[in-house]
């Protein structure tokens, strides 16, 4: 048996252990929580673009004709963006349709 004395001494060293304990995971939730507010805030981001995606192409076409010529030069980047710009948005949309067909 262990005497009086070491049993106290090892309780002791027990309730400091699970005070360490606590203490780290206390620590441990703080830095999760910093690492992972960019990752919060992707999700939210995602989450307000699938709920505005139905009317993109709807809110495309006529801001493109709208800005094409008075925005854009003939050969300038924003221009072929807004040429092919619907066209490949839905090519891209009937990928991850297919993508989620495939997954069901």
């Amino acid at each position: 048996m262990y005497a009086q004395r070491e049993l106290t001494r090892l309780a002791e060293h027990k309730a400091r252990l699970r005070w360490r304990i606590a203490a780290r995971r206390v620590e441990c939730t703080h830095a999760l929580t910093q690492v992972l507010r960019p990752v919060a805030w992707l999700d939210r981001a995602i989450a307000l673009w699938r709920r505005f995606i139905p009317f993109a192409p709807l809110a495309a076409v006529p801001l493109g004709f709208l800005f094409k010529r008075a925005a854009a030069p003939r050969r300038s980047l924003l221009s072929l963006a807004l040429r092919w710009g619907p066209a490949l948005f839905g090519i891209v949309r009937n990928f991850t349709g297919a993508a989620r067909a495939r997954k069901e």
